[in-house]
């Protein structure tokens, strides 16, 4: 067989390869929803010197809205992520009808985080969770202006440096 013939061959192998689909090749559409892991969860059950303080000042319609009783923050990972997207349309921030948040699917819904999410009381519209560690976290505030119509309120945050993060909500 000549060099010539050698060439052609490899040059053929080659084209070839470059057109077949490899795995872990580049993804067309949205990413796959993440499946829960505990252990994406881990740098958040240490202790911290962070906190957040928050205050509820929503208002929609000419009405203003105050909290109904606890305040949830939880952890930033890919689950809570693609799960945050999935109920509030967003990981940044939202106010959405809670009506509307619980008839939304999520993948993995029985997935069971809760053991990480920290919980605080929401009193005079304000309210404070501390110990936490350096992170993203979604704060979850669910209000109401007085009717049976509650909405909840998502923000994320992000705690560094062992510092007080104000949000307002």
């Amino acid at each position: 067989m000549s060099v010539r013939s050698i060439l052609a061959i490899a040059a053929l192998a080659l084209g070839a390869a470059a057109c077949s689909t490899v795995p872990g090749g580049p993804a067309y559409g949205p990413p796959p929803p993440a499946g829960f892991d505990a252990a994406a969860f881990g740098w958040s059950t240490r202790q911290g010197q962070a906190a957040i303080d928050g205050r509820v000042a929503y208002r929609q319609g000419g009405q203003v809205y105050g909290c109904t009783g606890s305040v949830a923050v939880t952890p930033e990972t890919p689950y809570t992520r693609a799960r945050f997207h999935s109920l509030y349309g967003s990981t940044q921030a939202a106010a959405v009808p809670e009506a509307v948040v619980r008839a939304r699917t999520v993948a993995d819904p029985n997935a069971d985080y809760r053991s990480y999410v920290r919980a605080g009381t929401c009193a005079d519209n304000r309210f404070s969770i501390t110990g936490l560690p350096d992170g993203g976290w979604f704060v979850i505030v669910p209000v109401s202006a007085g009717g049976d119509d509650r909405v909840v309120l998502m923000r994320r945050v992000e705690t560094r440096g062992g510092r007080v993060i104000v949000v307002n909500m």
